[in-house]
Parts: C-alpha cells; sequence; structure tokens
C-alpha cells in the first residue's frame, strides 16, 4: 500500500516511514474475527481495523526491516484465511505498507466505488490455482512419433548425420511442436474447468509447466470444482504432474 492507493505496490513517501503493514479491504460490517492471529512480525493481539465509510482495512504495525519469512508469510496467509472464512475480501499481497491511520482512510475513500463493487463480486467465492506439468521425454516422443517431418528430420540427423541446417531445422520443428502441444493441453484443461467458475485467469507457467491458472470458484461448488479437477488429472494418466490449491484468497481477481 503507498500513501494513496491500497492496491499499488509498496512506496512509502520520502517524508514518512510506513508504520502500517496492510492485510486485506473488507466491508465494515465484516465480523473482523482478529482475535488469537499472529501479526506479520510475530507479534500477538496487533491486528485491528481502520474503517472508512462501507470499507474497512486490516492493519498492524509494520515489523522493521520487512522480509518474506516463512513465519511472516504464514501469517499474512492465516489472517487472510480467516477473513475469508466470514465473508467478502481483497486481500493485498505481502509487503503492502501505509504510512497511518489517516493515509489508509484517504485511499479507501479515493476509491470507494470500486472496492465495495469488487467485494459485492467476489461474494461466496475462492481462488482455486492449478499448475500442470507433463513429462517432456513423452511429449518428445510423441512429437516424433506423430510429426513427419520431425522424424524425417531425426532419422537424417542421428548419430551425428545431416547438415548444419537439418539440425537447426530439427531443432526448431521440436520447439515449436512442443508449444503448440503444451498450448492446447493447457486451453483444454482450462475450458473444462472453466464450467464449474465464475472466472479464470491464466498466467504464463514457469518451469516444466504448461499450465498456470487461476479460478473463481463460488464457495458452495467448492468441493466439486475439486472433486472435477482430481479427476481430470486422473484422466490424464502418467507423465503428469497437476497440483491444485485452494481455496484461498483471490489475489488473481483483484486489480
Amino acid at each position: 500500500m503507498s500513501t494513496t492507493s491500497p492496491t499499488s505496490s509498496p512506496s512509502p513517501s520520502p517524508s514518512s516511514t510506513p508504520s502500517l503493514y496492510i492485510y486485506a479491504i473488507t466491508g465494515s460490517d465484516h465480523p473482523l474475527r482478529l482475535e488469537g492471529l499472529r501479526a506479520v512480525g510475530g507479534v500477538s493481539g496487533a491486528l485491528r481495523a481502520v474503517t472508512g465509510g462501507p470499507l474497512a482495512c486490516v492493519v498492524s504495525p509494520a515489523p522493521p526491516d520487512l522480509r518474506p519469512k516463512r513465519r511472516d508469510l504464514a501469517a499474512h496467509q492465516e489472517v487472510q484465511e480467516r477473513l475469508m472464512a466470514d465473508g467478502a475480501v481483497l486481500p493485498m499481497r505481502f509487503g503492502m505498507l501505509a504510512p497511518d491511520d489517516a493515509a489508509v482512510t484517504a485511499a479507501l475513500d479515493g476509491k470507494r466505488a470500486e472496492y465495495v463493487r469488487r467485494l459485492e463480486e467476489l461474494h461466496a467465492t475462492a481462488e482455486f490455482n492449478l499448475k500442470a506439468a507433463r513429462s517432456q521425454d513423452d511429449l518428445l516422443r510423441e512429437v516424433l512419433t506423430e510429426s513427419d517431418d520431425a522424424r524425417r528430420l531425426n532419422e537424417r540427423t542421428r548419430d551425428g548425420g545431416g547438415t548444419y541446417a537439418d539440425r537447426v531445422a530439427l531443432g526448431e520443428l521440436v520447439a515449436h511442436q512442443l508449444d503448440a502441444r503444451q498450448r492446447a493441453l493447457a486451453d483444454q484443461v482450462v475450458g473444462r474447468l472453466s464450467e464449474m467458475a465464475r472466472g479464470k485467469v491464466v498466467a504464463s507457467p514457469a518451469g516444466d509447466d504448461f499450465l498456470n491458472a487461476s479460478f473463481l470458484v463460488e464457495r458452495g461448488r467448492a468441493e466439486e470444482f475439486s472433486r472435477a479437477a482430481r479427476q481430470l488429472a486422473q484422466g490424464y494418466g502418467e507423465g503428469y504432474d497437476f497440483r491444485l490449491r485452494g481455496p484461498l484468497p483471490p489475489y488473481s481477481f483483484v486489480a
């Protein structure tokens, strides 16, 4: 949280040292059951709410030398999960700061209509994130089996044969085929699960993953969605690695 907006990256003004750590925005009518929760920085009983009209922002004292330590990441997540269990929440990413209550109140007032609308849209929902990877060896075998051009170039360049141009052509063709097949797989998975979601956000996958997608799911359909995702993963069989996380605070659906 900057000095002007709860959804900005942390950027305290040079003239004021941030004194508040920001967790989430909720409605002012939220139960705000904060008792027993540990704040980022390890302090118990330090969580409180700053209210502004129909909105509230959950804060605690900003710890010195804030770093994404495992303990603090867990505390941040626990606060948001407690809030999410009782009502709609706009979760902030780890590390959001503000100088004081007045800056928080001004930020809430400045985007009041937008925050209220988004809370209404996220009411009784949760995020599920699905990552998936496929064995690169299996994909390569599939390309060399099903692509006549790839198979022909592979045979030509086997055991050091063929020309340099042949080897370059094979590498480019295989890379193109792998990318196309992974994108098709991702589209297929997202298409099947989107039917049970209110919204989706597809991010760029990392490493060997071909999929990194988040789904906004109604809380009443959470078990149904989880079951469908597990069944979908089982249907793809060996050589695939599906990892489903959720229900989570709807990070991906808060701009």
